[in-house]
This record gives C-alpha cells, structure tokens and sequence, in this order.
C-alpha cells in the first residue's frame, strides 16, 4: 500500500465519519419535494421562466432584472427522469455550456462555457464550482463536478460572461447548486434506477425540524461497468445540513459531505483507427498498466448571518476539507527524471470568507452594496512512483505543493432611474503558490521554487427596462486564471520540474442582450458576446522525446485567442398539457496568435475542444401533476477539434432521447416511475476529445442506443 494511500485512507475515515454524522443528525425527514409538486415548477420542466437567482449579485434578484446572463435549472429537471448522477444530465437547456459525460469517471465530466475551459483534460477548469455558497472548486483553480448530490439539489445557477470574474480564478462562468432547506415537517424519500451496463444507483434522503432546529442529510450509491471496455466505477455520496436560528437576528447553517470513488477504471482515448475498429476498447496500455483513480474527498463548511441593523447584514463563512487521490496512469514512468506512472495527492484546504451587505437608497433609487475579503487555502504532497503493471514501485517524485488566494472585492446596485439599473464591482486577487521539492537525485535537481500572480478585476453592467417585459443590457468586465498545480506539474520538454514559465491567462469580457416575457408563459434571451485572451493557458503536445506518455498532460500560453458568439434560448407552455425548451449556441473560439515554442504557428486555427454551434430542444406532455407524462429531447453538436492543428476532429452528430413518466399520490406517499431510451436511433458517435492527446488517442466515444428506468418514493409525516 502507498504510504500517501495509508495515511490518507486514515484522514478520508475521520472526515467520511464526520460527514455522515452531520448527515444523519436530522433524524427523519426531508423530501418535502417528493410528497408534494416542487415549488417553482415550471412549464417546460427545464429553466424556470423567471426565477430568482443569486449567484449574479450574491442577493436574491429575479433573473431577468439583472445585466448579466444567468439561468437557474429548477429541482424537477435535475430529479425528474434522470439517474442524477451526472452534472451534464441537467445542463444541456443552458446556452453557451457544453458539459460532456466522457464516459470516464475516473476524469470527471468535459464543462466548458463560452469556449472557456474546453482545454481541461480531466476535472473542471475556467468554470468554477459551488454549492451553498461554499466553494467547490480548489484555490488554484481546477474543481470537480463528481462532488455535487443532485438528489439534494433545489436548483442549478449557471452565470455566463463578466460578471462570473467577480468569483476570482474563472473566465467562463460559475455553476452553483443550492440544496432544499430542511422541511417542517418529517419527510423520506428512496430512489432506485438501474439500466444498460450493469448501471444502477439508489439512494435516501431524511429530515425534519424539531425545536427550531432544522436538518437533512442523505445517502447515495452509483455503481457501472462502463460502456468501454475498462471503466468501472463506484461512487459513494454522503451529505447533511444543519440550520438554526441564532436568537432573532442570526441564524447558523452547517454542511458537510464525503464522496468516496475506490478503483475508478480509466480506458483512456482511442485513435481513429480504434475507433473504427472497436468504439468500445479501452485505450492503449489502459489495462496493462492498471489505469485507474481513487478518490476519497471530505469537506464541511459553516455560514453565519446576522443582520445587524435593518439595512446591514454581515456573514462569516469558513471552510475545511480533505482529498486523496491515488491514480495509476498508462504507462511506467520509470525514469528517475520521469515523476513516475503512479501519482498519488494528498491535499487539506479551506477559507474564511467575510461578507457585509447593506440595502438602502441613493438618490432617490434602491441601492444595494456589498463588500468582502476572501482567503482560500490549499497544502498537497504530491509524490510519483513506477507504475509497475498496476502495482506501485520505487519513488519518482515528493514535494509538497501550497497556493494562498486572498480576494477583495466591491460589488454594488443602483436603480438610478426608473428604467435603467446599474451593476459593478470590482475585485482584487493574489494567487501565491509554492513548491518544496524533497526528491532531489542525481539528474534530478532541486525543483523547488514560488511564484505569484495579482490581477484587478472591474466589472459593470447596465439594464435598461424597454416595457416591462422586455429589458435591454449590456455587461463587460476583465478576467483572470492563473495556472493550476495540475497544469504546472509537468513541463511540456519532458525535463524535470514545475512548469513555472506558465503565465496568467488575462481576458477583456464582453455581451449584450435582450430578455423577454410574455407573461407566465414564456421566456426567450438572446446575447451577443466576445472575449480576448492574452497568454490563454492551453494544452500542448509533449515536446520531450517520443514516445510521450498517456495520461500525462502538459500546458503552455498561446500568445492570444478569442471567442465570439451568440447564445438564444427559449421557454414556452404550448396548452393542452405541451411545454417546450430550446437552446443555441454558435461560438467562434480562435487562436488569433500563438506561435509554439518550437516555432511551429497556430495562429487562426479553431480552439480545440469547442463545437462552433450546438443545439438542444425539448417537448414535453404533462397534462395534470398526477398521472402520465411523455418527453422528447434531442441534441446537436458540430465537428469539434481535437488538436491546434486542426487535423483531427470528431465528426458531428445528433441524437434523440425519449422518456416516459407515472405519477400518482397516495395519500402523504407519492410514487414517481420513468423509463427513458437515450440515442434512441443508436447513433454511433464520438462525445467528447482529448485535447492534444499523446499519440493521437483523442477519441471518447458515447453509448449506443441504451436505457434507464427509475423509480422514486417520498413520504411527509
């Protein structure tokens, strides 16, 4: 057993222990949802037709008052005839996003938003991640979507554009999910699906309020054999919230949960020619070398509120958390200057967050102001060993690995007329990391070393109310992503070292739009965007000597890039029980100059990773709340590049996914049954790249045609 393996399983128990008793201490109940119609319910069952949001502004404002592009993806589509185990289940109705299930869980999902992130090769980048207002994504940058419970989720916030700068190390966006608060009353809920390759997941949810103090926590279990050969996966999710008031003013929420994913299978990519011959094989060397990754993840937080006077509302939120990964990548690594084929983290992180908020007039008009410091934490030892055919051998790399945020930001409001509102802010960053390197050999320097990055980040935006359901904005802002220590483990020449000759990607944001309502039964968004990137942080093809090995990603500046584009979307109850959704995004992500090291020119070459158009629709028939329902949905996606060049591509596709649903109330129980039939044409397709994949293993195919059937019980005392 790795000693980082041993010492880590250790912690992960005390966390996983915590996280489950703070997950039960509810006692009964919770699920207030599944005894009753979800509130805010919407008329296409996808994107609520006007919600409230606060991710935009950190206060709740309707969605469609803000100069900003934010949607909220409501608890019966995330819930409602889905498995609910993937972040990409319930974010295809959201323009601009692309998130791609990889089949891989040993990478996590492909999310992107405006061309931002698309060169993340495993987990999640250029979007950050979070939930309750505790973030998910680490200091440094790069975030899971693995982590979010969607069983416990009331809604989805996605914002796009400028105003997602305000949340610090992000150019693309922010997605946040909100858990339901704990019921009134007692309530229980058990879900069960299983389906094609060996695919099953159930999972529990209790809670309730006894004397003022209200919990729920929850319980879940995912189990695949994978659609390729080689990608098994387990994962085990456990969460729980606490909240109380805190005499007649404050009031204290406590969350934590543990994810547990033993022995992820990981196929790897395939060539074309693999894919060709067998879409469903794992990748070169994936089994040989025991290709796989073991997650234990630990994290709780807690948010205190006061208001303090009328007008002024103070929180102080603060944060802990715990991750180990052990991952045998496909190939040996055996070189002392080579880090090894093993890697294996372990990392402690957290923060401490203080907020004030003051509501009030100016002049005459609503104004609303706020202002916090943020400081985010992260200590990981990152050591190698030779992959020894799935057995870890001799060490090849140790260092410990720290990165410090510390953000200040200004963020204000003011409806200075009675049709025009105004929103800015601005924040200021200080990302510092630090690496101590203790494997130190002959013809293996001492690789330790600092480096430090800060950025001022102004924002603003301004809406105009043309009739009162009709509003006009426009929003731009500056962005800021520094490298993660993922990207700054290796050094694309293949030498020893951290690769700190990466800089800071820099990026001028962008957009205008319309957003309309025609009442309370239909919604359409329009917006126009464009960003230009200096020194943008992208993968790049292993420039050591061949052969470079799979699995190990490498990253470099391109001089500048730009993304351009559109976003339309649309919501509409049709009558006689028919709802309809639609999405489309047409992006025109380029490198407008970037020149290789080794001086080989890109320059007006499509980003790699991003589809130029894609489009997502939606008819659903659901004529009562109790009863029968049908859906069809179906999405496009265009070519997408896999490498600078732009030699290799996958090809286009479209697929059509069908789902039928039951429901009836019996009493305090109600029982909702799906059946759904995905890529119901069985359409062979290729859902997801490797950006600049090693040896041209690029490809990730997706499923043929396959199937899923659930069914969900939920009772309130």
């Amino acid at each position: 057993m790795l000693e980082g393996e041993a010492r880590g399983r250790g912690r992960g128990k005390a966390i996983a222990l915590a996280a489950r008793l703070s997950a039960w201490a509810g006692a009964f109940a919770w699920a207030g949802a599944a005894a009753q119609p979800a509130a805010g319910e919407t008329a296409a069952g996808v994107v609520a037709l006007d919600p409230v949001v606060v991710t935009a502004t950190r206060t709740e404002e309707r969605a469609f008052a803000l100069p900003a592009s934010i949607d909220a993806v409501e608890a019966p589509a995330i819930r409602d005839g889905k498995l609910r185990a993937n972040l990409s289940e319930s974010l295809g109705a959201i323009p601009g996003v692309v998130a791609n299930n990889r089949q891989n869980y040993a990478q996590d999902l492909q999310i992107s938003s405006r061309g931002f992130g698309a060169r993340a090769t495993f987990g999640v980048r250029g979007v950050r991640l979070m939930q309750d207002g505790i973030p998910l994504t680490m200091p440094d940058g790069q975030g899971q979507s693995g982590l979010f419970d969607l069983d416990a989720a009331a809604r989805i916030e996605v914002l796009r554009g400028p105003f997602a700068a305000l949340y610090g190390n992000s150019s693309g966006g922010v997605i946040q999910l909100f858990t339901q608060p704990p019921p009134a009353r007692p309530a229980l809920e058990a879900f069960g699906a299983t389906g094609s390759y060996g695919t099953w997941r159930a999972a529990g949810r209790v809670g309730g309020t006894y004397e003022g103090i209200a919990a729920s926590g929850g319980y879940s279990q995912f189990r695949t054999e994978g659609y390729r050969d080689w990608s098994s996966a387990r994962r085990d999710i456990t969460n729980g919230r606490i909240q109380l008031d805190v005499g007649e003013r404050a009031t204290l929420t406590v969350l934590g949960f543990y994810v547990g994913q033993p022995n992820t299978q990981d196929p790897g990519g395939l060539t074309l020619q693999q894919v060709e011959q067998n879409p469903r094989q794992a990748g070169t060397d994936a089994v040989r070398f025991g290709a796989r990754k073991s997650i234990n993840h630990g994290q709780g937080g807690a948010i205190y509120e006061v208001k303090v006077t009328p007008q002024d509302t103070v929180s102080l939120m603060g944060y802990v958390g715990d991750r180990q990964v052990t991952q045998f990548l496909a190939f040996q690594g055996a070189a002392i200057t080579g880090s090894g084929g093993v890697v294996d983290l372990d990392r402690s992180f957290g923060g401490v967050w203080l907020t004030w908020r003051r509501e009030t007039e100016l002049a005459g008009g609503p104004f609303t102001l706020a202002a916090a410091l943020n400081y985010d934490n992260m200590l990981e030892r990152r050591r190698g060993f030779v992959n020894n055919f799935g057995v870890a051998g001799a060490l090849r790399r140790d260092e410990q690995d720290r990165v410090d945020d510390f953000a200040q930001y200004v963020q204000a409001e003011w409806r200075f007329a009675p049709r025009w509102k105004l929103s800015a802010g601005v924040r200021h960053t200080d990302v510092a990391f630090k690496v101590t390197d203790y494997f130190v050999r002959p013809g293996n320097p001492d690789d330790s070393g600092t480096t430090s990055y800060s950025a001022w980040l102004p924002v603003g935006g301004i809406l105009y109310e043309l009739t009162p359901a009709v509003n006009l904005y426009a929003s731009a802002g500056r962005g800021f992503e520094t490298p993660t220590f993922a990207e700054l483990a290796y050094r694309p020449d293949g030498l020893p070292g951290v690769n700190f000759a990466l800089r800071p990607a820099r990026s001028n944001l962008y957009e205008a739009g319309v957003k309309a309502l025609a009442g309370d039964r239909a919604r359409f968004n329009a917006v126009a965007y464009y960003s230009v990137t200096e020194q943008d942080i992208v993968a790049t093809p292993y420039a050591g000597v061949p052969p470079a090995p799979q699995g190990r990603n490498y990253f470099t500046n391109a001089q500048r890039t730009t993304r351009g584009g559109f976003e339309l979307s649309g919501d509409a109850w049709l009558g006689a029980g028919f709802s309809a959704v639609l999405a489309f995004t047409w992006l025109d992500a380029k490198f407008s100059e970037y020149v290789t090291a080794s001086g080989v020119d890109f320059s007006g070459k499509r980003i790699p990773g991003v589809p130029q158009s894609l489009l997502y629709g939606a008819l659903k028939w659901q004529p009562a709340a109790t009863g029968p329902s049908l859906g069809i949905e179906g999405r496009y996606a265009a070519k997408v590049y896999a490498n600078d060049a732009n030699t290799a591509y996958a090809p286009s596709y479209g697929i059509l996914n069908v789902v039928a649903g039951w429901t009836e109330v019996f009493g305090p129980f109600r029982i909702q049954a799906f059946l759904r039939a995905d890529n119901v044409t069985d359409r062979r397709y290729i859902g997801s790249v490797i950006v600049n994949a090693a040896n041209d293993r690029f490809f990730e195919p997706s499923p043929t045609r396959n199937v899923l059937g659930g069914v969900t019980v939920g009772v309130a005392f």
